[in-house]
């Protein structure tokens, strides 16, 4: 269907060039800075300033409605989605047409230039008289219309098309949607500068207010308590909340006004189950205290790593992350925020997902990887597992799984020193390399006879060489212990010791093609590789991918089923959809109802069962060889 007249943007092909709109603004300002005493247009000054704060209010109500730890009375239970974050990735676009408008406004009225008070009582009353007398009505009646059949269908259809309210919600919208919400904020700012009691408090004020409103009512955490307004009945007219303004977004015929339901109750089209839907949700009688049934418990990778989180950004967690240069300036910020965690923070809820009617959590241990390996840190770290995991099990949580390094062996023995000293725990533990060591078994291709295995002693690398040298593969284990060599082969079937091979250097794999990295492998030691061969990898953090003429693993993942609902954060490193075989491992102990804890050392007998489990629950390899 082709886009009607004033729908798209006309800037909607720029990409992020499109904030370089902003430049003549910001070149008159510099002009003005350098070669002028004072500056020729203030105005230009005041846009820019506004506009950068209005990003910064919808970035604060964005973080403050994804700070899931905090255990807000959350309206509806779903997860935002990548569909959802990718319609309103241009959510801004508002900001930066009104900001031309304004540009264009103080152009065609000179006296702008002069400076305004810093407060004006008169111009407030004007401003809010206008607000309430003309913008309100203003925007209710062409919120009516734009419900009507044709304007909905071309124009409208567009802000409804996200399932979940959020902040940046309110910006998601059609370019004449925008045009006329410019018309409705400017009426009473012009209005009471034509009057001559404009002020500088008053457009800072009156800009930031109506977005800080804006949000709040696409925001999906209810922020004013029932018990305000059962004090206080005639509030309910006078200001909206989040809970009214999603009744509109289910029952679109009703709750239309911008900020004050006295409209919708003066025009007859206030929803009747507004009071007591806010009652509920503010009273918790909803479902915000659903029980997960599965828990992943993960931990930060480094700082810039601590940044890929959606209450810091939700557009970025989206995509799989990579160092940006636009986040190097929030390093430091980020650096004493984690350092204060590690002080006095606890392990917190980080995203949630809904796999056929189960809730699935990630809480993350806040800890950075580098301390797992710092000695004197070791009990701290073990202790707020510990302590994720006895909360779990009084929450009636089914099966923990622990990422990465809160599984690590020498840490807590994979999870076994948790489940030896709590015997009776409920929930199970899970260390999820069950499903790790499948995952990489079953990226090699069939015709491979032979691999190089580094860190071919650890859990992982015991349990690769097993379960290869069962298939007739001969396992190259890199170790420079014949005692742990010698144990491991003797593990193996008497018929297929022979093809565990012992080996203490590189060199010893430059004919073979197929690595699995087990151990940080430099890039000086990945050149004895001959061109061609492929790195499977399973060590924490991933090696650099240092030759040109080599292709690289990622690290063990598995797509999530099809059916997964409310999922919009990528896992790290990997794709949307993805995550690491430890989170998958536990989601599958889950959804077969093993009783068993999945700790300590790996059964190699149980590597092609859990494949199967994982498959047929429609869980599916990344990798396909």
């Amino acid at each position: 269907m082709a886009k009607k007249p004033l729908s798209a943007w006309p800037w909607e092909n720029l990409g992020s060039f499109k904030y370089a709109m902003y430049g003549p603004l910001a070149a008159n300002v510099m002009y003005s800075w350098i070669y002028e005493d004072s500056y020729k247009h203030p105005w230009c000054v005041h846009i820019l300033i506004i506009c950068a704060l209005r990003g910064f209010m919808h970035q604060l109500w964005n973080s403050y409605n994804n700070m899931l730890f905090l255990g807000n009375c959350r309206i509806k239970q779903q997860g935002v989605e990548f569909k959802q974050i990718d319609n309103e990735w241009d959510w801004d676009n508002f900001i930066l047409l009104q900001g031309l408008l304004a540009t264009v406004a103080c152009l065609m009225f000179p006296s702008m230039d002069d400076e305004f008070p810093i407060w004006n009582t008169k111009g407030f009353i004007t401003l809010m008289l206008l607000h309430v007398m003309v913008s309100e009505p203003l925007y209710y009646w062409m919120h009516r219309f734009f419900h009507g059949r044709y304007l909905f269908t071309h124009y409208h259809s567009l802000h409804h098309s996200s399932s979940v309210p959020h902040p940046f919600t309110a910006g998601h919208a059609t370019f004449l949607e925008h045009l006329i919400l410019s018309m409705v904020i400017g009426i009473p700012i012009m209005g009471s500068i034509l009057m001559g009691s404009g002020s500088t408090s008053m457009i800072y004020g009156y800009v930031l207010g109506f977005d800080f409103m804006r949000c709040m009512g696409h925001s999906n955490v209810e922020v004013i308590h029932g018990a305000i307004f059962n004090k206080l009945p005639f509030l309910r007219y006078l200001i909206y909340t989040p809970t009214y303004h999603s009744l509109h977004h289910s029952d679109m015929g009703t709750n239309f006004c911008l900020f004050m339901p006295l409209f919708d109750a003066m025009w007859n089209t206030l929803n009747r189950n507004s009071w007591q839907l806010h009652n509920k949700i503010t009273s918790n009688s909803g479902e915000n205290g659903r029980v997960p049934d599965f828990v992943f418990l993960a931990h930060i990778v480094d700082v810039m790593s601590a940044m890929h989180i959606p209450f810091v950004n939700r557009s970025f967690a989206s995509i799989p992350f990579s160092t940006r240069m636009f986040l190097l300036p929030f390093w430091p910020v980020t650096l004493m925020i984690l350092l204060m965690m590690w002080a006095w923070s606890k392990t917190f809820l980080h995203t949630f997902y809904n796999l056929r009617g189960r809730l699935y959590q990630t809480w993350v241990v806040p800890r950075f990887g580098f301390q797992y390996f710092l000695p004197f840190a070791a009990d701290g770290i073990n202790k707020k597992i510990e302590e994720a995991i006895l909360k779990a099990d009084r929450m009636g949580v089914k099966v923990i799984s622990l990422a990465a390094l809160n599984k690590n062996e020498a840490l807590n023995g994979g999870g076994t020193l948790f489940v030896n000293k709590h015997p009776q725990l409920k929930v199970r533990v899970c260390h999820g390399n069950t499903l790790t060591a499948a995952v990489i078994v079953n990226e090699i291709p069939k015709d491979v006879k032979e691999v190089f295995l580094t860190g071919s002693t650890s859990k992982l690398g015991r349990a690769i060489a097993l379960y290869l040298c069962r298939r007739r593969i001969r396992v190259l284990m890199l170790t420079s212990s014949t005692e742990r060599f010698q144990k491991i082969q003797k593990e193996a079937p008497a018929d297929t010791q022979n093809y565990l091979v012992h080996v203490t250097k590189y060199q010893a794999a430059q004919n073979c093609k197929t690595w699995i990295a087990g151990k940080w492998i430099t890039p000086w030691e990945q050149s004895w590789a001959p061109s061609g061969t492929h790195f499977h990898q399973f060590v924490v953090p991933p090696i650099l991918a240092s030759r040109r003429d080599c292709t690289y693993g990622d690290l063990a993942a598995m797509r999530l089923p099809e059916d997964v609902e409310g999922l919009g954060s990528c896992e790290y490193k990997l794709e949307r959809g993805v995550v690491h075989a430890c989170h998958a491992g536990g989601a599958i102990h889950r959804l077969e109802g093993w009783p068993h804890h999945e700790i300590g050392p790996i059964d190699v007998d149980r590597i092609d069962l859990v494949w199967e489990a994982a498959l047929k629950h429609g869980f599916r390899p990344v990798f396909q060889p």
